[in-house]
């Protein structure tokens, strides 16, 4: 009798242990920044938060570096299903929709606050375009506003025609174009070797990109225009959403607030760091001359009433809901 008890209670162990099992669910991440990045350690967070609210039910291994996918491969991955969720910056997305593109038109938001407010305005417009696409946006955090690196000092728009400039998006692409640069696609995990061979010369990112790759080891200048704050933001597959129980996306809902509300603090208050350890490091920082900031002027002016023009009716209604 006590061999059967014992049997059968190793039954129903290796039963629950088998179920167990097949209860996890198991997500990939991609992102393409690197482990040390605070967009990744935000989303690190983001996912022990989640193994830890659902007790292990979906565990979320992140892919740092663009070692699963590339940066620009991150989103068709998750809308065709290879991944069920991802990290974008969404002004890549920009090519798409102008919808995806407001964060990345200089000189429309250049504050934390402003950044905020236009977040507020795009976000329905986002979410509807990605729910047509089958994802679903779980958080957003920006980037520290943007500037300007350079292998030699800029005076002025003048001094960039014809430079070698790195282009992310179509927003930084239109930029070389109008200041006479010549725009070069690179992804952010490519942009040390880009300059290390001499593809690039000069461009526009925040001064956390540029001390994750130490462009100090190959550019000298920064110049603080604080033009814009794009935002990165962690997509999910509706239908890999759809899949999980009530409490366990209650759970995920969750862990995206809180991500959410963590990284734009992370953010702000990195910013002054990022851009003393430019300088510490040997970088020449100075904010744009009266020049160049009417030279960048001009470019956001033009750049603002394009956007207005591609982005029709769905455009206005966030213009109008920011400017409010």
């Amino acid at each position: 009798m006590k061999t059967r008890v014992c049997t059968l209670f190793a039954a129903l162990g290796f039963a629950f242990t088998a179920f167990s099992a097949t209860a996890q669910t198991k997500w990939d991440m991609p992102t393409g920044y690197p482990a040390a990045n605070f967009h990744t350690e935000n989303i690190t967070q983001f996912a022990a938060d989640v193994d830890k609210t659902t007790a292990g039910k979906l565990k979320i291994t992140v892919h740092a570096g663009g070692s699963l996918y590339k940066a620009n491969e991150i989103k068709r991955a998750v809308q065709g299903g290879q991944a069920q969720i991802g990290e974008i910056i969404l002004v890549g997305a920009s090519n798409e929709s102008p919808v995806f593109g407001a964060d990345g038109v200089p000189f429309l938001a250049t504050s934390y606050v402003e950044a905020k407010k236009l977040l507020a305005a795009q976000r329905p417009a986002v979410e509807a375009l990605l729910a047509k696409q089958g994802m679903k946006m779980l958080f957003s955090v920006p980037w520290p506003p943007q500037g300007i690196f350079s292998a030699k000092p800029i005076n002025s728009g003048a001094d960039l025609k014809g430079v070698k400039w790195r282009a992310y998006s179509p927003q930084t692409s239109r930029i070389a174009e109008l200041l006479g640069a010549q725009p070069v696609t690179i992804q952010e995990a490519e942009l040390s070797q880009a300059l290390a061979t001499g593809t690039v010369s000069a461009f526009m990112t925040s001064g956390a990109t540029g001390f994750d790759k130490k462009v100090w080891e190959q550019v000298k200048y920064f110049y603080d225009a604080q033009a814009w704050l794009p935002k990165n933001a962690v997509l999910v597959s509706q239908k890999a959403f759809d899949a999980l129980d009530q409490p366990t996306q209650a759970a995920l809902l969750k862990a995206a607030g809180d991500a959410e509300a963590r990284g734009w603090k992370t953010s702000e208050e990195k910013t002054k760091f990022y851009v003393e350890q430019l300088a510490k490091n040997g970088m020449n920082v100075a904010a744009p001359s009266a020049a160049l900031k009417a030279d960048l002027k001009k470019v956001g002016d033009t750049m603002i009433g394009e956007w207005q023009k591609t982005a029709g009716a769905e455009g206005k209604a966030i213009l109008d809901a920011y400017k409010k």
